[in-house]
């Protein structure tokens, strides 16, 4: 290893000379760059190089020559009119770590790219090897034959070449949805090289007429009578290359769909770029996309949703609503009512209904406000309705369904509504529980103290949704139900008491204990330390507490622990015995013990923690601590 260290240092010794002898860099720093070279080429010929440590030397040999570089210009012009082997030997070392790395790490398609990208800035001849050697080890990789051909049309104009790449990855990767739409631009991008070369030789002219003849005869034209209509003169020409590009795009087309049928982006892709070029055809070829979409995607959802914002392409504005007149809005509903014939789901509903929110409500940032006319909101309650009945209504539209009477101002509607979904199919429903309460408290808000019957009537709301609701999505309506009662002791008291009791019954469940640390935490800061204490001790007394109580119980105690409470910090340690007798196996919760004792107790709890440990968890590897580190 070593002779070859020192025989690739010995290679560099001409170029080191060059540096110093130019003035770039003193003998010190010369030095320097050896002794950290020959670190970098220990780190390549130890018998497992990694990526980093190729990519570390790249790193550092690319700010070395960008710091000569720099020391270059300073110089006297004198001294850098003639380049010497030290204007080349950076990249060239560069280029040679980067053939090793490559040949260590074939499959790093990345490292690849990077390969290519640093040929390719600094235009060193190497580009058409690496490309080559790229293709033979990823030929599967569609990247990397548009960047070939990318580099054949952009770099090198040689268009034969990159059609031949193209056409080669297209064999080899047929089922690349972006090698067949990079391979269509290509083409007609070509189409619009040489028609734009057309012009600039002024071949599109209708005639040879020299400039001096032509103004002459501009100005005496009643005297001539012309043989040929110039004007479709122009027009043929200009037909040409539209018909050339209908043709290429049609062939183009037709073998993508053979190759990739059920592939509705490409489709949508090639409709993209018919609708941005002007060519012969696009009438028929846009009718024969279109038609080949209706009968391939039907069945599909987003097909009827892309075709409807097609219909609305030029009529969506972001500032202000659309009348509900639009003969473009009138189209997309149409396409929409249509699709729902076909294709009658709830992502088509999802679908219908945003897209009639965007376009008939002002996207200005306020959700809160609606202010289309009577028919668009007419429209799109029935929208709504017709999910209802046909079965469709997921619980995301009823809530939506639910809001949007509230944002039009009737809570009534939205009352009756809420009910009604939450006494039917979405009786389990956690968000329309809490819609339903909103509306509820959101009337007794009108009233400054609400009357008893009042507080009865949501808390039997609230306890019917609390029941209905699983436990595990329940979380936000017992926060609710504690925020609202937080003032009212008997209540709140009920409240206590129900949670208690629904841990009890369920549990088992991933999902109960985290509700007994929310119902502890909420305690804690409305009621305060004491009564909090009395609510997780509660919990704690049930069946095998969960792991995430005791954990928020012992911040409770070592948070008040940390502001000289003793009390609280045998409480801790009250708690963390319990916990290590249920989870005993538990590593992290030994090491938070341990943590504890070694910040607040002495070094005789410490250690008598530390030895617990080792012994219960049979000296487990997980188990280090800092002393473990020493």
């Amino acid at each position: 290893m070593a002779d070859v260290v020192q025989y690739r240092l010995e290679r560099m010794v001409d170029e080191l000379d060059d540096l110093e002898r130019r003035g770039i860099f003193t003998r010190a720093e010369i030095s320097e760059i050896v002794k950290q070279r020959r670190k970098f080429e220990y780190r390549l010929k130890r018998p497992s190089p990694l990526k980093q440590d190729f990519l570390a030397y790249i790193d550092y040999e690319t700010r070395l020559d960008e710091l000569r570089t720099l020391r270059r210009k300073a110089v006297s012009e004198k001294k850098r009119k003639k380049k010497s082997v030290s204007d080349f030997a950076g990249v060239v070392k560069i280029v040679e770590i980067y053939r090793l790395a490559t040949m260590r790490f074939k499959g790093d398609i990345d490292l690849w790219f990077r390969y290519l990208e640093f040929c390719k800035h600094k235009r060193n001849g190497r580009m058409n090897k690496v490309l080559a050697q790229v293709i033979r080890f990823h030929p599967k990789v569609p990247g990397v034959w548009i960047y070939a051909a990318a580099w054949e049309f952009d770099r090198n104009l040689n268009v034969a070449a990159a059609r031949a790449l193209m056409l080669n990855g297209l064999r080899v990767c047929p089922n690349s949805l972006d090698l067949w739409v990079e391979y269509l631009r290509m083409e007609l991008t070509y189409l619009n090289k040489l028609k734009a070369r057309r012009v600039a030789l002024g071949q599109d002219t209708p005639s040879l007429v020299r400039h001096e003849d032509e103004k002459w005869k501009d100005e005496n034209k009643d005297l001539f009578m012309s043989l040929v209509d110039e004007d479709s003169v122009v027009e043929k020409k200009d037909d040409i290359f539209r018909e050339q590009g209908s043709t290429v795009l049609d062939a183009i087309y037709d073998g993508a769909i053979e190759a990739l049928p059920s592939t509705f982006d490409l489709r949508k892709r090639f409709f993209e770029i018919l609708e941005a070029t002007d060519l012969a055809q696009s009438d028929q070829i846009r009718d024969k996309i279109l038609s080949d979409l209706k009968r391939d995607f039907s069945k599909d959802p987003q097909y009827w949703n892309w075709l409807a914002r097609h219909e609305m392409s030029d009529g969506i504005s972001k500032e202000t609503s659309i009348d509900f007149a639009n003969p473009q809005l009138q189209k997309a509903i149409q396409v929409f009512e249509e699709g729902l014939q076909t294709v009658d789901s709830s992502c088509m509903f999802e679908m219908y209904i945003k897209f009639l929110k965007e376009s008939l409500a002002p996207s200005n940032g306020d959700d809160d406000e609606i202010s289309p006319s009577e028919d668009c909101i007419s429209h799109l309650i029935n929208v709504y309705k017709k999910a209802d009945g046909t079965g469709c209504l997921t619980e995301e539209l009823a809530n939506d369904y639910v809001s949007l009477y509230l944002k039009l101002g009737k809570p009534n509607e939205a009352q009756k509504l809420a009910e009604k979904l939450c006494s039917g199919k979405f009786v389990g429903s956690a968000k329309l529980w809490l819609s339903r309460v909103s509306v509820e408290l959101r009337s007794l808000s009108k009233n400054s103290t609400p009357s008893k019957a009042d507080l009865q009537v949501v808390f039997e709301l609230l306890s019917n949704a609390l029941g209905k609701v699983p436990i595990s999505e329940s979380e936000s309506l017992w926060r609710t139900a504690f925020k609202f009662f937080s003032h009212q002791r008997t209540y709140f008291d009920k409240l206590v008491e129900m949670s208690i009791l629904t841990v009890a019954k369920s549990i088992g469940s991933d999902h109960v204990f985290s509700l007994a640390s929310a119902v502890v935490k909420f305690v804690l800061e409305t009621k305060g330390t004491h009564r909090a204490r009395e609510i997780y001790k509660r919990f704690l007394a049930l069946p095998r507490p969960g792991l995430v109580l005791y954990k928020d119980c012992i911040d409770i105690e070592t948070n008040l622990a940390s502001l000289g409470d003793k009390d609280c910090l045998k409480n801790a340690r009250k708690l963390y015995e319990s916990a290590v007798a249920n989870y005993s196996e538990d590593v992290e919760l030994w090491k938070d013990y341990y943590s504890l004792e070694t910040k607040m107790g002495t070094s005789e709890t410490a250690n008598g923690v530390y030895w617990r440990a080792r012994k219960t968890l049979k000296e487990s590897a997980d188990f280090i601590v800092g002393s473990d580190l020493l």
